[in-house]
């Protein structure tokens, strides 16, 4: 198998790939791995879960890259790959809340939440006590979200999408992703207030 340069692009990795260079596949894999395991951790409550979504989303990219046409970005059309296999795991499985939650209040307090408890972080034994219940609560509202409104929030306010990147991915208009931002931030404040107020 030909040796990939360390500077190919997308494009002519897919191009290889389709040609039957393996080896191109594979790097297109390692250089999208990480991130679609980290959506797939963010959308499944189990991490062996997460690890299907994973594999079920490469599986569908193999078989499905010898039609790919260059109609958009290899980055977009993997991300909508991502977001059917989430939706389809959430319609199969009942619940489902977030696994990294705990790595994503550390790196990105403000955004996450803006309750002072959740930023200010001591190792007293009642502060982590207190600090799991809080996430615990978080967990269970954000499990009230419909599937693709708890896409669009994961995707935003624990990966760190644009909002348009979030609409091409979901190959829908940035209004409609507005709209379920809107909902989901709505629903999950709802459901903290009653608990904390």
């Amino acid at each position: 198998m030909k040796e990939q340069p360390a500077g190919a692009s997308d494009r002519e990795l897919v191009s290889r790939a389709q040609r039957g260079e393996e080896s191109a596949f594979e790097e297109l894999v390692y250089r999208y791995d990480r991130k679609v395991l980290s959506i797939a951790c963010s959308f499944a409550r189990d991490p062996e879960d997460a690890k299907d979504i994973y594999q079920d989303v490469f599986l569908r990219v193999h078989r499905a890259l010898p039609r790919f046409e260059f109609g958009s970005e290899f980055s977009t059309w993997l991300y909508r790959i991502v977001m059917n296999v989430c939706l389809s795991y959430k319609r199969r499985a009942a619940g489902g809340a977030y696994t990294s939650l705990d790595t994503v209040l550390e790196q990105n307090p403000q955004e996450s939440s803006a309750d002072p408890a959740l930023r200010s972080r001591t190792a007293s034994p009642d502060r982590i006590a207190e600090d799991g219940e809080i996430r615990r609560h978080i967990e269970d509202a954000i499990g009230t979200l419909s599937p693709k409104e708890k896409l669009v929030f994961t995707l935003k306010h624990f990966e760190g999408y644009k909002l348009r990147e979030i609409a091409a991915m979901m190959d829908c208009t940035e209004g409609t992703v507005k709209k379920y931002l809107f909902t989901a931030v709505a629903k999950v404040r709802r459901k903290l207030k009653r608990v904390y107020l």
